[in-house]
């Protein structure tokens, strides 16, 4: 079975006659980045053009570069102002506007818990001598992060940025929003410099505006959960259909996806996601293997599937309803010996277009 998801509203701007891809991409962030440009004329300098743009966001908002503006503001002492480039105090904002809205389900203030999980920059999870926080440490992190408050004040306008307190050892991690922002970056770039058909990608995250040379969108699939391993003993009962593909016409939309098999570790037969829930300082377990969010702007994306993928599928959906996201929700059956089930929010389901065998 294959489903697909399309845009309510289309342009009609084709690529001009003649055009063709021009592919572009580098690293940044750990990860790779991909950008496809579809017109006639395209220059090679926009190689060097789009990789400074990542770098920059690197230099402002990495929490693994202690040089950076982030690692600046995380080493503040306690009760100083510290200066924000324009980008990163909105990022930032648009970050801290999300945990409000979630409830605390993501929180960009939570670098503390997220280290001391093993998934920052030092101390991980993969070298030796790690041991994940026991009940003791996890009520101290928790009361640590709620004894923070961050204060984010603007500058004064035209000039932009802004200003946030440091109130004493809050770590900010905007890794579930700076490959989101950087996407979006790209993709503003680009329509600058007047290029109207592109596809961006950064670590996996993707935003399509416009057309291919052929007429056709820029089609990509939902990413899906590694493949369930069949039980040990033969059931007799009928087993679960697999999930059905999704191919989704990225045509001025973006898509992220937050996935718990992509990062995790494994002490003592105990599995421990990537993924952290701020308010109880520990990685879920609510059996989301996935949640998939469709978005005009990808660092909304970015966030948003990781904050549903902390709320679980019954506060996630009732909360992606509500606010209108376009979201995908693939759960575990049996802690994913047996299978996945998938659950649309209301927006997504309004943009399935058709059913096919």
């Amino acid at each position: 079975m294959r489903l697909t998801l399309i845009p309510h509203q289309i342009s009609e701007l084709a690529p001009p006659d003649g055009a063709a891809i021009h592919s572009f991409g580098g690293l940044s962030m750990g990860t790779s980045w991909s950008v496809l440009v579809a017109d006639k004329g395209v220059p090679q300098a926009l190689q060097q053009q789009l990789q400074q743009q990542l770098d920059r966001v690197v230099a402002e908002m990495s929490h693994w570069e202690a040089g950076s503006d982030l690692g600046r503001f995380n080493r503040a002492a306690p009760g100083s102002w510290q200066a924000l480039p324009p980008a990163f105090f909105d990022v930032l904002s648009f970050a801290m506007q999300v945990a409000r809205e979630s409830g605390g389900a993501y929180d960009p203030c939570a670098g503390a818990i997220v280290n001391a999980w093993g998934f920052g920059p030092a101390g991980r999870h993969d070298q030796p001598g790690f041991v994940a926080p026991d009940a003791a440490r996890i009520a101290a992190l928790r009361a640590e992060r709620a004894a923070q408050v961050l204060r984010l004040e603007p500058g004064p306008v035209p000039h932009g940025g802004g200003r946030a307190l440091q109130p004493g050892g809050l770590q900010l991690d905007l890794s579930a929003v700076a490959k989101g922002y950087s996407v979006d970056r790209l993709a503003h770039s680009l329509l600058a410099q007047g290029w109207r058909h592109f596809l961006v990608e950064v670590g996996g995250e993707l935003r399509g505006a416009g057309m291919k040379p052929d007429g056709q969108p820029w089609w990509v699939a939902l990413e899906q959960p590694p493949a369930a391993q069949p039980p040990a003993v033969p059931q007799a009962e009928p087993q679960p259909e697999p999930l059905p593909q999704i191919a989704l016409a990225l045509h001025g939309l973006s898509v992220a996806t937050s996935g718990d098999y992509r990062r995790y570790f494994l002490q003592d037969g105990t599995r421990f996601a990537h993924t952290i829930d701020p308010r109880s300082a520990a990685p879920i377990a609510n059996q989301l293997a996935a949640v998939t969010v469709v978005h005009p702007h990808c660092m909304a994306a970015d966030a948003w599937s990781t904050a549903l993928t902390v709320l679980g599928l019954e506060q996630g959906m009732a909360l992606a309803d509500r606010l209108g996201l376009a979201a995908r929700f693939v759960v575990r059956q049996d802690g994913g010996a047996v299978g996945y089930t998938e659950h649309l929010s209301g927006p997504m389901r309004g943009m399935l277009d058709e059913e096919q065998d």
